[in-house]
Formats: C-alpha cells, sequence, structure tokens
C-alpha cells in the first residue's frame, strides 16, 4: 500500500495517507483540522541498508584512511 504525504493549505501540517492503489479516487483529508485543501507531497522512498552502512573504502568516520587508535571501530562509535 503506498504512503503519500499531503500538506494542509489551512493548517500548514502534514498528513500522510495510505491509499489502496494509486488509482484510488477517494479525497485526502487533513487528519490534522478535516481540511480538504492539501497539495500532495514529493517524499523520498524507505530504504534498508543491509550490512555495513558506510562505503566500501572508508572508515567509520567516512576517512578513507584508518584511525590512529586502533581498531577504528571496535565499539560502533568512532574515535576521531
Amino acid at each position: 500500500m503506498p504512503i503519500y504525504e499531503y500538506k494542509c493549505k489551512d493548517c500548514n501540517k502534514i498528513t500522510e495517507i495510505f491509499l489502496k492503489s494509486k488509482d484510488d479516487k477517494e479525497t485526502p483529508v487533513c487528519k490534522h483540522c478535516g481540511s480538504k485543501k492539501l497539495t500532495k507531497q514529493i517524499s523520498a522512498p524507505g530504504a534498508v541498508i543491509m550490512g555495513n552502512s558506510h562505503p566500501k573504502g572508508t572508515t567509520c568516520c567516512g576517512r578513507t584512511e584508518r584511525c590512529d587508535i586502533p581498531p577504528c571501530s571496535s565499539d560502533g562509535t568512532c574515535k576521531r
């Protein structure tokens, strides 16, 4: 089910709306004030990073060289 974000023109709050399909004809309503004056927002899709979260060839702090205090990050915290 796609999630769409709408910004209310009356209260300026963002409302997330689950739609059954992109062709759903139901008019979105602001969950905060009940207004139908909403503008669809462009939002980034969610992503899940599997494994190591920093790019290959970099250290935990994003540098290409290793830290002076070995190991660079054994406990998940950067020493720099």
